[in-house]
């Protein structure tokens, strides 16, 4: 192994790390199943942007490979390059070719996966010209990744099942409750099934949520695409441990950790990144994608702390994962968020037929909408995200003037049967074990009001229930 690269996978493990990741991503994009798509009518689409956010990944591999090979390596590159390409002849480049086929070194390997990567850009920059783009086209370039990937000796993240640098149980009290399982069978299987659970937080920890780029962004996309994939395994993995090797209540404990990662699963692809790439609002886009970070990475935690906790009860989610939000916090918030949706609606209605009172709520509502879909929708329920998420959509579609023209009472009467059911979610939700009868604190409730409605409203009336 060439000194450079001893030292920068020493000092720099984050960034193979997330080279593993986007080799994976390119590999997994290419299967249209791992896609979030209402239309399976394949042959009949345009693959263009799919294969625009490939692009984007095959941007952000390269910078992340020149930034790891240093300067001087990456200068006699280029000179090689120039000189096969104006002075060798037809035999000398073949030998040259030739050397760097053999990948006798990782140094090879990196400079080979460079080298293929520079001219696949060339190609799918021509290809993207070309609109719209076939389902052939996408998966014949497709084929021409997955191979220069799968061929490569030393970065071909698939040789094994498991990464043996970067898959691993990375939490030492984690750790040391596998370990601590006397049945052999047990022990391995619950091992694998943690791997695959911090092998989704890895991927999910090279998501950039606070960049606004459309490359970070298309990076994002495909990284989710990725843990698609990868939940497919452990979903199928976790249906064969119970039936031959799980027992007793520790299978009943992975039974319940399959079902709710199966269920997360399907509110992130199912409904926040359905036929995402076709959606124009850039802040939408960001916010789904957002959304669907979060409610992975809190599947992936709940389902690491349920396991350990069958096996050692007293730990908490925080002993843990630092940031961790457990059940009853969460229950908690959207309790309370929720709560003051509703109130908003009460107040818009009891307003409703003072008309500078009426557009200021407006304005509000809208903005609290929007701070409610970008951080509370991730705890709605599975059942209900479709009605808040179409309910939303619609309102936040209506141009602020509508507020007092002769169609606010069309508004106001959709208001209030989305309030009926806003009604009938609360119930629910306060119904929750984790909740035992909890009910929100007025305070909390006007300390989150007050950020949104316009000044001199009074609300004490609308909280006196709490009293």
């Amino acid at each position: 192994m060439s000194d450079w690269i001893e030292r920068a996978k020493r000092l720099r493990r984050d960034q193979f790390s997330e080279l593993d990741v986007l080799l994976r991503v390119l590999d997994r994009a290419f299967n249209p199943d791992n896609h979030p798509l209402s239309d399976r009518n394949y042959r009949g689409r345009d693959f263009s942007p799919e294969l625009a956010a490939v692009r984007d990944v095959m941007l952000r591999l390269l910078s992340l490979l020149e930034s790891l090979i240093p300067e001087s390596r990456k200068n006699a590159y280029w000179f090689h390059k120039f000189a096969e390409q104006k002075f060798l002849t037809d035999r000398k480049r073949d030998l040259f070719r030739e050397s760097l086929y053999k990948q006798d070194t990782e140094e090879k390997s990196i400079f080979l996966l460079y080298d293929s990567f520079v001219t696949l850009k060339v190609l799918i920059l021509d290809l993207l010209k070309q609109e719209p783009v076939s389902y052939d086209a996408f998966r014949n370039f497709g084929e021409l990744i997955v191979r220069e990937i799968r061929e490569n000796r030393y970065y071909d993240p698939f040789k094994k099942e498991f990464h043996p640098e970067f898959d691993r149980i990375d939490n030492s009290i984690v750790s040391g409750v596998v370990k601590s399982i006397k049945k052999r069978e047990m022990k391995r299987s619950i091992s694998i099934l943690v791997i695959y659970l911090f092998r989704v937080l890895r991927y999910l920890s090279h998501i950039d949520i606070t960049s606004h780029l459309p490359v970070a962004m298309n990076t994002a996309y495909l990284i989710l695409v990725l843990v698609r994939s990868e939940l497919r395994e452990m979903l199928e993995f976790i249906e064969t441990a119970q039936e031959g090797i799980l027992k007793g209540d520790v299978r009943d404990v992975i039974g319940s950790v399959g079902f709710q990662v199966s269920m997360e699963t399907k509110r992130v692809y199912e409904q926040e990144l359905r036929d995402i790439l076709s959606r124009t609002n850039q802040g939408l886009v960001k916010g789904r994608i957002e959304n669907s970070y979060g409610i992975l990475k809190n599947a992936a935690e709940q389902a690491i702390l349920q396991i350990v906790q069958a096996f050692k009860p007293e730990l908490r989610g925080e002993d843990i994962f630092p940031s961790f939000e457990n059940r009853y916090e969460q229950s908690l918030r959207l309790l309370e968020d929720v709560t003051v949706l509703s109130l908003f609606f009460r107040l818009l209605e009891e307003n409703f037929d003072n008309p500078r009172d009426r557009e200021g709520l407006f304005a509000s509502l809208r903005g609290y909408m929007l701070y409610f879909q970008s951080f509370t929708f991730k705890l709605l329920r599975y059942e209900d995200y479709e009605e808040f998420s179409k309910f939303f959509e619609d309102f936040l579609a209506i141009p602020p003037e509508s507020a007092v023209s002769s169609t606010a009472e069309k508004i106001l009467q959709k208001c209030r049967r989305f309030r009926i059911y806003l009604d009938t979610t609360l119930n629910l939700i306060s119904q929750r074990a984790e909740l035992k009868g909890r009910a929100v604190d007025a305070e909390s409730l006007r300390e989150i009001m007050v950020q949104f409605l316009p000044e001199g409203l009074e609300i004490d009336k609308y909280l006196k229930f709490e009293d």
